[in-house]
């Protein structure tokens, strides 16, 4: 929740290739105030059944950069097991469970407003845009 003097964030993922929430990802969120300070890991969540971190840790004041990391490499892994538990035809397709095995989205905050990113996702690429 951001008050006066500190920002929020939340975020969800979206599955593109099947139209449907990414349950299960991993979710890291680190913070710097200022563009040369350090990032300071605040701790993390994962996705629940809705795509959603509700639980993601609030942002130290004076907060200025955010970045979430999304480890989105085990999620597909076992949406491509799942599949092939399915099919076994598909087993030995040789596809990669994911070209880009994480995703790190870093963005400017100020204090007082709610950040809201989502992650539209698939096996080969990604989009993210400020969310309301």
């Amino acid at each position: 929740m951001s008050t006066e003097t500190t920002a929020s964030v939340s975020t969800h993922i979206l599955d593109t290739s099947v139209g449907r929430p990414a349950e299960g990802v991993a979710v890291g969120l680190a913070a710097r105030s200022g563009r040369d300070a350090e990032w300071q890991a605040l701790g993390g969540s994962a996705t629940d059944a809705d795509g959603r971190c509700k639980d993601l840790p609030a942002l130290p004041e004076g907060t200025t950069h955010v970045r979430l990391d999304f480890a989105v490499e085990a999620y597909f892994e076992k949406k491509q097991a799942d599949a092939q538990q399915d099919a076994p035809a598909n087993r030995d397709s040789g596809s990669v469970g994911a070209f880009f095995p994480e995703v790190a989205i870093t963005f400017a905050v100020v204090p007082g407003e709610h950040f809201h990113v989502p992650l539209l996702l698939n096996p080969f690429g990604y989009s993210v845009y400020r969310g309301s």
